[in-house]
């Protein structure tokens, strides 16, 4: 049968690829790892320390999660591959149905599972912590604020990630001034640090009564939410740390103590801010780790010998610094200035639909990225 013996030049083609993609996942390598660490959790004395013993289980289920994945995704190539032989040997038309269904779903856990590969960084397998700001506009820009996060969220959502909003500032009329919050789930920093930068909103203004169209931007800084204590010493005289009182909802201490914490480094002016923990000592505790990890950044960025040092390029949260154009008026298009991808589709991406650009991003900073640019007039 023809579209059989398409398909199975289709699935056939896979077989080099699939095989590079086994070997860059060093499979040999995580099947002696997890082999070890089930010998360490058989082992006494292994839940003496809770959280070594979590961090490893943590470990493992996530070792696991990628040699099942592979084993599971080349199972799937062999069975299509059966599955064409029947349908060609029965000349059975309602094969062709089945197996392009079952050729269209292989595809799409392999592209999954290529892109994985791509996430080599040191932090790119921890969950994130996403931090959006309004930048000049007022109203405009704090409701641009509110699009993109509820952007993310619903993106979290179709990856089966949970959200928890760590600190909000609502707008003075409408959207959100800022709002720091987490994405929790296994890839989530791998994949979102693809979206740091300055996101910027063309359209028709639904706040201004003569309809004009308006341009507003809002900037995101992403970090990764990890666990072991980061290597930079911070000088208390350094730091600002001011308390005040959680707003919105979160429970019984939310609004009765001043337990939300916002520290300010003096030298960078880098300021971070955490209400939703449960303490006051739990919200620094988090907030010292945010801030943490946003020195460093600024530190290799820099190239600083000393903290004391540290600059770091800051860029206004305003035209030409863009790495994101979303354009909803006169037309319709979403366009990444770094890697040229773009789509029509920009309300579906306003829903969540973000793969795509984060697929671009992986492959674009792997071959070394230079910036394509370019979307001034977009």
């Amino acid at each position: 049968m023809v579209e059989l013996d398409q398909m199975k030049l289709d699935i056939q083609a896979y077989e080099e690829p699939l095989k590079e993609v086994g070997d860059s996942l060093d499979l040999e390598n995580k099947r002696k790892r997890i082999e070890e660490l089930e010998r360490e959790m058989e082992a006494p004395g292994f839940w003496d320390d809770p959280d070594r013993a979590n961090a490893k289980m943590k470990d493992l289920k996530s070792l696991k999660g990628t040699v099942d994945g592979f084993c599971a995704l080349k199972q799937q190539y062999e069975d299509i591959l059966t599955l064409i032989e029947l349908g060609n040997e029965d000349e059975d038309p309602d094969m062709v149905a089945e197996v392009r269904q079952e050729l269209d779903a292989f595809v799409s856990t392999y592209e999954e599972l290529r892109i994985s590969t791509l996430l080599s960084e040191e932090y790119d397998s921890a969950s994130a912590i996403l931090e959006l700001n309004a930048g000049a506009g007022g109203t405009e820009s704090c409701d641009w604020c509110s699009m993109l996060y509820r952007m993310y969220t619903r993106w979290a959502e179709r990856k089966g990630f949970s959200v928890e909003v760590l600190d909000m500032l609502e707008g003075d009329e409408a959207g959100i001034k800022s709002v720091t919050f987490e994405v929790n789930g296994e890839n989530a920093y791998g994949y979102l640090r693809s979206e740091k930068g300055v996101h910027r909103l063309v359209r028709i203004s639904p706040f201004n009564a003569q309809a004009k169209r308006q341009t507003s931007f809002v900037s995101l800084d992403v970090m990764p939410d990890i666990e072991e204590d980061l290597d930079i010493d911070l000088d208390e005289k350094d730091l600002r740390i001011d308390t005040y009182r959680s707003s919105g909802a979160g429970g019984q201490h939310i609004n009765k103590t001043s337990s939300a914490i916002r520290i300010t480094h003096i030298p960078t002016g880098t300021v971070v801010t955490c209400q939703n923990e449960r303490s006051q000592f739990q919200n620094k505790d988090k907030a010292m780790q945010m801030l943490k990890f946003k020195l460093l950044e600024l530190k290799r960025a820099a190239n600083a010998e000393k903290l004391s040092d540290i600059r770091g390029e800051v860029r206004d949260i305003a035209w030409g610094n863009q790495i994101r154009s979303y354009v909803l008026q006169p037309y319709t298009m979403v366009k990444d200035r770094r890697t040229g991808v773009e789509t029509s589709d920009a309300s579906g991406v306003l829903d969540g639909k973000l793969d795509a650009f984060i697929t671009g991003y992986l492959k674009w900073k792997s071959i070394g990225g230079a910036e394509v640019g370019g979307d001034d007039d977009v």
